[in-house]
């Protein structure tokens, strides 16, 4: 699980700023949205970001996608750059490092990564663990005359030189230590657990243009607990729908569904160049039984997937990746999760991942403000954030629990309106 990231001179936040999943005092829903990871510390399942347009929600959570990324790409050109991006509405920033830090819990053990960076190398990348109040390094990697010296902790991690010779070779300086680790056969204590823990449980974030449906229509097709969910969710959420058939297909991938891929796709270069270079792809058929009372009694019609709304593939498509998360204890991001949904359904969908007890974590982002009222009904104090963009262009991130006098407030909402808690568009009538 996730404990602390810290951001710095990426993308529009100039000056550090803190996520903290960490829960305060307050036991409200302590069963369900409180872990207790290693005695003493207790972290959040669920965190909501509210803020204005461009005042930077998205880009914390494209923090996370990216440094997933970036932690796994292997390079195989050294001018290649690392696509990470400074601020840029300074004239000092862009010429300084990135940072980012994470801390997490895999099992009790708490893990500390550092990653300095600009948009050509890897300035410094380490590693450490806890197993008392003070870290202890694991690896060390720092530029220096030109490449990357890579060092190791005899005490916490033995390899041998013929390995660390290997991985120093392949480890490129625009790309990531761990991108390199994973070209060497070899076994890593405690740096492997930390490794498999960040390539299988951060999940791409999901933003409101993503094509998400495929990957709920493969699991429809493959996993009768995710079809079983999902049926029961439908019901749940009364879509009308009694019925999910799936199949996958295998399609030539056309020059124009290349080019559409490559013009509309998120994904870092490496990635599209990987998807568009096949000479097939898969497809998935998803057809939806409908059922329906009329003159003549109980009918069930099947529709395909054209002639659902919108709302209802987005819907699929987000479940499939909370049933992922839920499912296998990963993080998952989305952003905007109201885009296309109903608001009450909004706060189904949060309600159904709060009701599931286990160390999965889901970090949104919204506009819907609504929501707010439903602190100390649905969700916690500590789950709220906001962010804000100062002056200077840069965002600022700080959480709800920094106000004071909270117990007094009847509507959450009301307050955010009337500019208690800022993080609002700045209008001139």
């Amino acid at each position: 699980m996730i404990q602390e990231l810290k951001i710095k001179n990426f993308l529009s936040f100039k000056e550090e700023a803190t996520l903290n999943f960490e829960a305060t005092k307050d036991t409200t829903f302590e069963d369900y949205q409180v872990v207790e990871v290693a005695p003493g510390t207790r972290l959040l399942r669920f965190a909501l970001i509210y803020g204005a347009n461009a005042s930077g929600k998205s880009n914390l959570l494209y923090v996370i996608d990216y440094l997933h990324r970036f932690l796994f790409a292997v390079k195989d050109d050294i001018d290649k750059l690392t696509e990470s991006v400074p601020f840029l509405l300074d004239t000092e920033t862009p010429q300084q490092p990135s940072e980012i830090d994470l801390k997490f819990f895999v099992g009790e053990r708490k893990y500390w990564y550092v990653l300095r960076l600009t948009q050509r190398r890897v300035l410094s990348e380490k590693l450490y663990y806890y197993k008392s109040v003070q870290p202890t390094m694991l690896f060390s990697r720092e530029f220096e005359d030109g490449q990357s010296v890579i060092s190791f902790n005899p005490a916490a991690v033995k390899v041998s030189p013929n390995v660390l010779e290997q991985i120093t070779i392949r480890c490129l300086p625009n790309m990531s230590f761990f991108a390199a680790r994973n070209q060497v056969n070899c076994t890593l204590s405690f740096i492997d657990d930390a490794r498999d823990w960040m390539k299988n449980s951060l999940m791409p974030v999901i933003i409101p243009q993503s094509q998400m449906f495929f990957d709920a229509g493969k699991m429809l097709a493959s996993d009768e607990g995710f079809k079983k969910y999902m049926l029961d969710f439908v019901h749940k959420a009364d879509f009308n729908i009694t019925g999910l058939l799936a199949e996958v297909e295998k399609q030539p991938l056309s020059q124009t569904l290349k080019d559409k891929i490559k013009q509309r796709t998120n994904a870092s270069p490496d990635l599209v160049e990987s998807v568009t270079s096949q000479l097939v792809m898969e497809a998935v058929k998803t057809d939806f039984e409908h059922t329906v009372r009329n003159s003549r009694g109980v009918e069930k019609y099947i529709l395909p997937n054209g002639l659902q709304s919108e709302g209802t593939r987005r819907t699929l498509g987000i479940e499939a990746a909370v049933y992922d998360a839920m499912e296998n204890e990963k993080f998952l991001s989305v952003d905007e999760i109201e885009s296309s949904l109903h608001p009450d359904l909004v706060e189904f969908i949060i309600q159904q991942f709060l009701q599931t007890h286990n160390r999965s974590q889901l970090l949104v982002t919204s506009h819907y403000d609504p929501l707010l009222n439903t602190v100390n009904d649905l969700m916690r104090k500590d789950s709220v954030w906001f962010t804000e963009k100062g002056d200077d262009g840069g965002s600022r991130l700080y959480s709800l629990v920094e106000f004071k006098g909270l117990n007094k407030i009847s509507s959450f909402q009301k307050s955010y309106r009337n500019g208690v808690f800022g993080a609002l568009p700045n209008i001139i009538g």
